[in-house]
C-alpha cells in the first residue's frame, strides 16, 4: 500500500466520481479503478459501492478514509523531518472559489512558494460556501471563505480583507433594470416586485435572509444558485437582481455587466479569510501557509 494509492482513494472518496478523479490526477479511469480494486484486495473488504449511476463509501470505506488521511499526514511529517537541511516539504490541501484563486490567493501563493519551494499546494475549487464544511470534515487543511456568523469552537479563522456585500442589477437596458430604476425613483422601494437571484446556501444567504426578515419582505425569488460568480453572471444577462460581495463583482470579469443598487440598500461588509481546524494548525506545513497569509494581508491593510 503506497502513498499514491492512498491519494487516489482520497480523491475518489471526495468526488465520488472515477472520471473526475482521473482528470484531477491525470490518470485514466481504468487506472483509477485498478488502484481502488488493489486497495480493496489488500483491505479485504469493499471500500466503495458503485453502480452505473453512483459511487458511495461503504462503512469500511469511511473508516479507511480516516486511515488514509492520517497516514498521508504522517508521511508528510516524516518527509519534513528527513528533508534536506530541515526544509519544509510535503503537501497542503487548500479549498477556494475561482475568484479567490486569481485575486486574494495570488500574492499569498507567490510569497509562500518563494519561502517554501518544497511544499506542494493541492488546490480544490468550488463554491466558497462549502469551505467551512470541507474544513470541518477534514477534506481540506485550509479554505478561503467568508467568516461564518457562528464559528465552530474547534475552528480558527484568519481575516485577510473585508469587502462590502451589495445588491446589483443589469447594466444593460432590460425589463429588470427598468423596474429597479422605477422603484428607486419612488419613495419606498418595493423589493417584492423585483426578481431576486440569491445564493442557495452559506453566510451570504443567512445575511440576506435576516435583512429581508427584518424588513418584512417576502421576496420574489427568481433563482437560487451555487456561487457568487454564477449570481453575477445571471444578473448581467438581465435575469434579475442579485447579491454578491463587491470583490467578486469586480473580479469576475462580468463587473461591467452589472450596476450597484443605491447606497441606501447596502448590506454589511464581509470578512474573507482562511479557515482551518485548530488541530491542523499544529502541522508546520499548514501553519507556514497560515502565517504567510497573515503577513501578506496584515491587520489594518
Amino acid at each position: 500500500m503506497d502513498t499514491k494509492s492512498l491519494s487516489v482513494f482520497l480523491s475518489v472518496a471526495e468526488t465520488l466520481n472515477f472520471s473526475r478523479s482521473g482528470e484531477k490526477l491525470h490518470m485514466s479511469v481504468s487506472a483509477v479503478s485498478r488502484t481502488i480494486s488493489r486497495l480493496e484486495d489488500e483491505v479485504g473488504q469493499p471500500l466503495l459501492e458503485r453502480d452505473r449511476r453512483s459511487v458511495q463509501l461503504t462503512p469500511a470505506g469511511r473508516e479507511f478514509r480516516e486511515f488514509a488521511r492520517h497516514s498521508l499526514g504522517d508521511w508528510q511529517q516524516l518527509r519534513r523531518r528527513l528533508g534536506s537541511g530541515g526544509e519544509l516539504a510535503g503537501e497542503v490541501s487548500l479549498y477556494c472559489s475561482v475568484t479567490a484563486t486569481h485575486t486574494l490567493l495570488a500574492p499569498i501563493l507567490a510569497a509562500f512558494r518563494a519561502s517554501y519551494p518544497a511544499v506542494d499546494i493541492m488546490m480544490h475549487t468550488g463554491d466558497q460556501a462549502d469551505g467551512i464544511e470541507r474544513v470541518l470534515a477534514g477534506q481540506d487543511d485550509l479554505a478561503v471563505t467568508i467568516r461564518p456568523l457562528q464559528q465552530a469552537q474547534r475552528m480558527d479563522f484568519l481575516p485577510l480583507l473585508e469587502t462590502p456585500l451589495q445588491f446589483c442589477m443589469p447594466a444593460a437596458p432590460c425589463q429588470v433594470r427598468d423596474k429597479v430604476l422605477q422603484e428607486q425613483a419612488a419613495s419606498d422601494f418595493d423589493w417584492e416586485s423585483v426578481p431576486l437571484i440569491v445564493p442557495e446556501r452559506g453566510t451570504t444567504k443567512e445575511i440576506l435572509d435576516d435583512w429581508l426578515r427584518q424588513r418584512g419582505i417576502r421576496p420574489r425569488i427568481y433563482a437560487q444558485v451555487a456561487g457568487h460568480e454564477a449570481i453575477v453572471a445571471m444578473v448581467s444577462l438581465g435575469l434579475g437582481v442579485g447579491i454578491a460581495p463587491r470583490l467578486v463583482i469586480e473580479s469576475s470579469g462580468l463587473g461591467e455587466g452589472v450596476a450597484s443598487i443605491g447606497a441606501e440598500q447596502e448590506l454589511p461588509s464581509l470578512s474573507i479569510g482562511l479557515a482551518s481546524l485548530r488541530q491542523r494548525l499544529n502541522s508546520p506545513l499548514v501553519r507556514a501557509l497560515w502565517d504567510v497569509a497573515g503577513q501578506t494581508y496584515p491587520p489594518g491593510l
